[in-house]
């Protein structure tokens, strides 16, 4: 199995992953050709290799013409749906854009639907995320890993005022990675392109063993006084821990995950609560809480979590320091997975997101998002059902109609 391995000691953004792609063997044509198949007119991109510290790189940068400033999540959302893309790449891309934007809600108290990004919304980023995912998919990259990451120090100046370094997006898309910060003077150094595109596609750490195969280091733009600004990224081959599994969960539909579980009968609700909550902050791919009988008859609440395998031991030690329990169980699994793409629709006035599954023979079934029905319902006086209701009948007219624009 090829696998990446990124090295952010200057930190991420999402040209310097592009740029490390083209060094480690992604063809310059492949980004330069990346703003048509966007359907982004008049964007071009410019890739050259220059050094860093005596370390040769590939600077990638894209010239667009002015642009509105920034987008909203559907609309971005829109554009890489309408890409030619695989669409492996399109749901990752997809699932990229939609982290930031819930980061970016989070951090206004806002929605993702009413979300304006900015910075993160701009050309550049379409490009650089979206370019990175089919990159990797390109090279037949089905893993990536990370180091820790570096974030900068001091300040920024953006569209909503001076904040510290790093950013709030950076910070709730970043949780659970191992970080540090400095050097000093350094400034910014992960931007939310980067943080989203590690939230997306990679595992903390590094797999036990691999066998590299080729390097490349991308570009970052400032000069730094102690180290070069260069992402660095290893590309390797592992061992297929479990034959016949799938390892490109995007495309076949299956991934190996980890299933972790520990039974508690000393914690409060709201204890057990509050773990589960830090469980899912770390970004563990589901937490359940079930009811269970313990010896002697004493009610109890087991806690499961899923991850994947790599992240399995951190989750463990998780679970040890949230809880009280002695113990943690683990049970390896594969498991089937939908493809998936979120729709926006309009209820009672309202934007109301739609998860939409695409099931094995060929229909999909959507599904209203239950914070955003509760908002409309909050909004309008109507009732959780009716919103939701709404909602989902403007879903299957929207999918019904890009059905019968599609064909041919």
């Amino acid at each position: 199995m090829r696998i990446a391995i990124l090295d952010p000691v200057a930190g991420i953004a999402g040209d310097m992953c592009l740029g490390a792609l083209v060094h480690a063997g992604l063809p310059a044509a492949f980004v330069e050709g990346l703003p048509a198949r966007l359907g982004l007119d008049g964007v071009t991109a410019r890739v050259v290799t220059l050094r860093k510290r005596g370390i040769a790189a590939v600077k990638v940068d894209f010239d667009i013409p002015p642009q509105p400033h920034g987008r909203h999540v559907p609309a971005i959302l829109r554009m890489i749906e309408a890409s030619d893309a695989p669409p492996a790449v399109r749901a990752a891309a997809s699932r990229a854009f939609t982290a930031l934007g819930e980061a970016e809600a989070a951090v206004h108290g806002s929605t993702i639907a009413a979300v304006h990004l900015h910075e993160v919304g701009a050309v550049d980023a379409i490009l650089d995320i979206v370019g990175t995912i089919w990159g990797l998919a390109e090279l037949g990259v089905a893993r990536v890993y990370t180091t820790p990451v570096q974030l900068g120090d001091g300040t920024i100046d953006f569209s909503h005022g001076v904040t510290p370094v790093p950013a709030p997006a950076v910070v709730r898309l970043l949780a659970g990675f191992p970080t540090r910060t400095g050097p000093e003077g350094a400034g910014e150094l992960t931007t939310p392109t980067g943080a989203a595109l590690l939230r997306t596609l990679a595992t903390p750490g590094l797999p036990s063993a691999y066998v590299p195969v080729g390097q490349g280091y991308g570009a970052g733009t400032k000069d730094l006084p102690d180290r070069a600004n260069v992402l660095r990224m290893i590309l390797a081959d592992v061992e297929t821990v479990e034959t016949g599994a799938p390892d490109d969960a995007a495309a076949s539909g299956r991934e190996r995950v980890a299933q972790l579980a520990c039974d508690v009968d000393d914690m409060t609700p709201e204890l057990v609560a509050a773990a589960a909550d830090a469980l899912r902050e770390a970004g563990a791919l589901d937490v359940v809480l079930v009811p269970v009988v313990m010896k002697k008859g004493r009610p109890g609440t087991r806690v499961e979590v899923l991850c994947r395998p790599d992240d399995a031991e951190r989750f463990m030690q998780a679970l040890l320091l949230h809880t009280t329990t002695l113990g943690v169980r683990r049970t390896d699994a594969v498991r089937a997975i939908l493809p998936r793409e979120m729709l926006e629709v309009t209820s009672f006035g309202h934007p109301v997101r739609v998860k939409v599954s695409h099931l094995p023979d060929g229909t999909e079934r959507p599904k209203p998002e239950a914070d955003d029905v509760q908002r409309v319902a909050a909004a309008t006086g109507r009732t959780a059902h009716a919103v939701a209701t709404d909602a989902l009948h403007a879903a299957q007219h929207a999918l019904k109609d890009r059905r019968k624009a599609t064909k041919p």
